[in-house]
């Protein structure tokens, strides 16, 4: 299975290598891979729901482009349209993670 994706759809990269800006952005990554791996979907179709997500925003065209908040949005969209997460459940757990002080699951030493 080919895990590629270009144009619009490409992750940020440097020397070609992923960069992510936070930690959640490469979980979301790997959510993303290991799920498609598992059959749960297919890659070229998680490709589609992405692409859909960033030019949602295009229309919108508000604020900074976030790649992977699209990234997100899109697994989001597609787990939501096969059955695999409840919406509401899902925004309520978000909800918790986003209250969560910054540096919460770090310890002091």
């Amino acid at each position: 299975m080919s895990t590629e994706l270009s144009g619009i759809t490409q992750p940020p990269m440097a020397n070609g290598e992923l960069i992510f800006e936070a930690p959640w952005q490469g979980r979301v990554f790997g959510m993303a891979r290991a799920l498609s791996e598992a059959g749960l979907f297919s890659w070229n179709e998680f490709r589609e729901y992405l692409i859909k997500a960033i030019a949602a925003r295009d229309r919108e065209a508000e604020g900074d482009y976030a790649y992977y908040d699209h990234f997100l949005a899109a697994l989001e969209t597609l787990l939501a349209d096969r059955g695999l997460v409840a919406p509401e459940p899902l925004e309520t757990r978000c909800a918790e993670f986003r209250a969560r002080p910054h540096g919460h699951d770090h310890g002091s030493e």
